[in-house]
């Protein structure tokens, strides 16, 4: 079973400013979307407040880690430590027939969950915003495998490019 992450990094490695995205990508939601269907998504409590209407994402089991044992998210299964959630995941998943589990954010639960990433599922901002949380590439540990370029669309605040990585693996 893949783990697999899907965020979206500025040219600067920006992933967040102020507890926000701080570029608007309406493009990229299809492709999110696409990515985490019918999947069980991993995130932290800060992630799960910053969605919309604080509701969470349907067609996927949401899998949220927080320290706050009496933290409760209607909708969510709430667990206090990545070990759990990758329980609750993989039991999901199994019951599911997905072959993967997304990873979605923020930068404390990708910091977690970076050794057991398989495959990041990257849309490369081409913004360099101002932010406080970043995420980093080791480009060392990783293979590009596919890279496609796109417009702003109407509805973007920049252009953005589609990167896929696989984790190289040492023979």
């Amino acid at each position: 079973m893949e783990i697999v992450f899907v965020v979206a990094i500025a040219e600067n490695g920006v992933i967040g400013a102020g507890g926000a995205i701080p570029w608007r990508l309406k493009s990229d939601m299809q492709r999110f979307k696409a990515l985490t269907i019918g999947k069980p998504v991993i995130m932290g409590r800060k992630t799960f407040e910053s969605l919309p209407g604080r509701r969470p994402l349907p067609g996927r089991t949401n899998i949220v880690i927080t320290r706050d044992a009496d933290y409760r998210a209607t909708g969510a299964i709430v667990t206090t430590s990545a070990a759990d959630a990758a329980a609750v995941a993989r039991g999901d998943a199994l019951r599911r027939s997905a072959a993967e589990i997304a990873v979605i954010g923020g930068a404390e639960i990708y910091r977690q969950w970076l050794d057991h990433a398989d495959r990041l599922e990257i849309t490369e901002v081409h913004a360099r915003p101002d932010g406080e949380t970043h995420f980093e590439i080791d480009r060392a540990a990783w293979d590009e495998m596919s890279r496609i370029r796109h417009p702003a669309g109407p509805d973007d605040s920049a252009d953005f490019s589609y990167v896929t990585y696989r984790r190289r693996r040492s023979h």
